[in-house]
């Protein structure tokens, strides 16, 4: 990756755009591609494919390693590279709060359809089946099942770059405090440290939370999808309105957790820019 590491060098007025590109969209794609493109991996039963892969992903682990020593060398600590990331990953939060509420909205317009249909139908209209297109309101739940996925696998991934150098910060932390020669500084140090993974863990935990409370969303969205998919007709939809209590519940958690997380992070990053 030399020409995207000389990137950062160029931009030093805008370093943070800079290594935010590099790790978190263009080496992730560059990743993902090859994972899914090479045929070795293809096949995940194959010797080949599996050695091939771990070599892959041990590159990778070097390179994060690499990367985040070279933001060192150019005055961007371990620290920064956290505190970015961890704001990196409340504005995916965000997005993915903004892309589940919007399927919420749908699913409603969706059930919306439904009643239509069901007074048009009870009226002995003939024409209650073109109230409603249903290849559209397909589409329509099938997108944002789609996006919805889209936008859980950001938030995972930006986790999981905040928990990288997270490793990376408390490691060096705790290595450095054989360097004092000072028990009273070296004590003070420490017990900021065990405060910071403290405080860290409940971030993390909170993430976690969050990212664990998607799972049912997508689960029950995916069913949903999957029906009207093999059931194209008006009847089919007003069927789902059995469902969307589930669907109330499980977003509104799911808000409600990612919330939290954000919160919980703000409070964090206080902390740590104050120097805790």
């Amino acid at each position: 990756m030399p020409k995207q590491t000389l990137t950062i060098f160029y931009n030093r007025f805008d370093m943070k755009k800079a290594w935010r590109d590099l790790v978190q969209n263009k080496f992730s794609h560059n990743v993902s591609y090859a994972l899914t493109n090479n045929p070795l991996t293809n096949n995940a039963f194959t010797i080949a494919g599996r050695i091939f892969l771990l070599s892959f992903l041990l590159q990778i682990s070097a390179c994060e390693t690499a990367y985040i020593a070279a933001m060192d060398q150019i005055g961007i600590h371990k620290r920064d590279i956290l505190i970015d990331r961890i704001e990196s990953a409340q504005e995916a939060q965000q997005d993915g709060r903004e892309q589940f509420q919007d399927a919420l909205e749908q699913f409603q317009l969706v059930l919306g359809y439904a009643d239509n249909y069901n007074d048009k139908a009870s009226e002995g209209s003939k024409n209650a089946e073109n109230v409603i297109d249903i290849k559209t309101i397909y589409e329509t739940l099938k997108g944002e099942y789609e996006e919805s996925v889209i936008a859980a696998d950001k938030i995972t991934e930006r986790i999981n770059k905040v928990n990288s150098v997270s490793i990376a910060l408390f490691e060096e932390w705790q290595n450095e405090l054989q360097e004092y020669s000072s028990t009273a500084l070296k004590r003070d140090s420490e017990r900021k440290l065990r405060q910071t993974e403290r405080q860290f863990a409940r971030v993390m935990n909170a993430m976690r939370r969050a990212e664990q409370s998607i799972e049912p969303v997508l689960a029950t969205l995916k069913d949903n999808v999957l029906y009207l998919k093999h059931n194209l007709n008006a009847r089919a939809i007003t069927s789902l309105k059995g469902e969307f209590s589930r669907v109330d519940n499980d977003i509104k958690k799911l808000l409600k957790a990612m919330q939290s997380a954000i919160d919980e992070s703000d409070s964090f990053i206080n902390d740590l820019s104050d120097g805790a």
